[in-house]
């Protein structure tokens, strides 16, 4: 075993040097998402009605408990902190245990890293191991990290060492995930797509369960609900957090045996032969269709079954309501109607939808840059082939693969919810969808513009992303001002079956999202190309 591990101390030293700067942001991240929440409870919700009406708000919309699960406690700061960053940190804790798995083993094989450090004094486990342990220590620092800031800030000592532990054995879960997943892939990207692709099941499995209220016995069939069940400043269970530890030496074991067998450069799945005869793409725009073809199949198909999970739960949320003496007694004084309930549940489960959507079209404008540094780019532009026409075929897959998935993620939501509820219409549901499509187009332009003119500031078009999540489900519960919601493209976005939808709002983000086009266009135009 000794032999199979040689050389990786000094690995292990030289690559923590090398990705520190990688690594930093998550944790910053989310323990700022910790932190940010016991500051701003005692600020928002400062008395004891704001936060019996807060508790009341929260346990009658299923929307929010898909994304951050059952609110147990929200009469503390602690317990409030347990809602808003347990589901979430959990998940980018695991995000960022996947791709710094991926990054330091399977990556390597790809760039020929890793041929070059085989060529010296390393065992064949080295470099999987010591990519495993490095997602082990980010994760314990995290960890620590995260419950010394809040419990500085004003946390409970022992409610925060729950909440951070559980993000702590997420990361430890899916950094074994991640490691067989860099066995399985064909390539670093095919990895990185089969763990993160595990972790959003698993999230979504855990959400659907928890907004749809279901026996409570369903939480244990996702790791996710595992970490829920450790229940910070509500129960403070240690021994969810020991099987998870379990689970994730099990996963490192099966990575690690499975690396042992495998050849050098491949994964267990073989990359798709070519075919017989080699041809061309017809032009540019089917290049660009060509490049981004197995994330639009993966994506789209992704869409077509998060439009049945939430359909689902669309047809579930009415007996939720039903239930919630507030919602009851809002159908019962007459201001809304059970579909009306329903259809606004439907509104924010599109507004997500439409988030996640902009995660797709920003990453396809990512690619664009991606070709630049693969050194792709500029050979293409070697001949007759303009700028503009090259970067307009991206834009195109760019802007319309998001629109699609809206579509097609809106009309089975729409015929799953008219099925079951009359009240609902399957048209009104996919004309939602429609008006989300400029509000997304608006993010996705944001990040064009900055790969378009300057890619040194690229991160803004994720930031776009992360900001406009959290100003569409938080900011209303933070009681924000309308100034700062607007920031959000998603806060334009009417209800279309009001009485009267102002679209005036929308029409302003869709000038926003052509102006920043532009600045794409102009910026490449003028930028040097990699």
């Amino acid at each position: 075993m000794r032999q199979t591990l040689t050389g990786a101390r000094p690995l292990l030293r030289a690559a923590l040097t090398q990705d520190a700067r990688n690594i930093g942001p998550w944790v910053m991240l989310i323990t700022a998402l910790s932190a940010s929440s016991v500051l701003a409870y005692e600020w928002v919700f400062p008395d004891a009605q704001s936060r019996t009406e807060l508790a009341a708000t929260l346990g009658s919309n299923p929307a929010l408990s898909l994304i951050f699960g059952p609110a147990r406690d929200l009469l503390t700061a602690d317990g409030f902190n347990a809602w808003r960053a347990g589901a979430l940190g959990t998940f980018f804790a695991a995000l960022m245990a996947i791709f710094i798995v991926v990054r330091n083993s399977r990556a390597d094989e790809d760039s020929g890293q890793a041929e070059l450090l085989a060529s010296g004094v390393m065992g064949r486990q080295t470099r999987l191991a010591v990519a495993l342990l490095m997602a082990v220590l980010a994760s314990i620092v995290l960890g620590v990290f995260s419950w010394v800031v809040t419990v500085a800030l004003g946390g409970g000592a022992l409610n925060t060492l729950a909440l951070s532990a559980s993000f702590t054995a997420s990361g430890l879960m899916f950094a074994g995930v991640a490691g067989i997943a860099a066995q399985i892939g064909s390539d670093a990207r095919a990895a990185n797509s089969i763990a993160v692709a595990t972790l959003g099941i698993a999230f979504v499995v855990r959400g659907y369960i928890d907004a749809s209220e279901a026996s409570s016995w369903f939480v244990w069939l996702t790791p996710l609900g595992w970490l829920e069940e450790v229940r910070p400043a509500s129960g403070n269970n240690a021994w969810p957090l020991l099987l998870a530890l379990g689970f994730a030496v099990a996963l490192a074991a099966v990575a690690l045996a499975l690396h042992a067998r495998r050849d050098f450069g491949f994964g267990m799945i073989a990359p798709r032969r070519g075919p017989a005869r080699g041809g061309m793409v017809a032009s540019v725009w089917g290049l660009a269709l060509r490049i981004n073809r197995g994330s639009l199949i993966s994506w789209l198909v992704a869409f077509a079954g998060l439009g049945a999970v939430f359909g689902f739960l669309a047809t579930s949320v009415g007996g939720v309501f039903a239930d919630n003496p507030a919602m009851g007694g809002l159908v019962a004084a007459g201001a809304t109607t059970e579909a009306g309930l329903i259809f606004s549940f439907l509104v924010t489960i599109m507004q997500l939808v439409g988030i996640i959507a902009a995660v797709f079209g920003v990453q396809i404008v990512m690619r664009i840059y991606t070709e630049e540094l693969d050194h792709r780019v500029e050979p293409v532009l070697a001949g007759s082939l303009s700028r503009a026409k090259y970067l307009a075929s991206n834009t195109v897959v760019a802007f319309g693969a998001p629109a699609v998935a809206l579509l097609i993620s809106g009309t089975v939501i729409g015929l799953i919810a008219a099925a079951a509820e009359p009240g609902i219409s399957a048209g009104d549901v996919i004309l939602q969808a429609l008006a989300t499509i400029p509000a997304v187009w608006t993010l996705v332009a944001l990040a064009l513009a900055a790969v378009g003119a300057n890619p040194r500031v690229r991160l803004a078009g994720w930031l776009g992303v992360v900001a406009t999540f959290v100003l569409t489900l938080l900011g209303p519960l933070f009681k924000l001002w309308d100034w700062i919601l607007g920031i959000s493209p998603l806060w334009h976005v009417p209800n279309i079956t009001a009485t009267s939808p102002d679209w005036t709002g929308l029409g302003w983000v869709s000038g926003v999202a052509v102006l920043l086009t532009v600045v794409a266009f102009a910026g490449f135009r003028r930028r040097d190309v990699l």
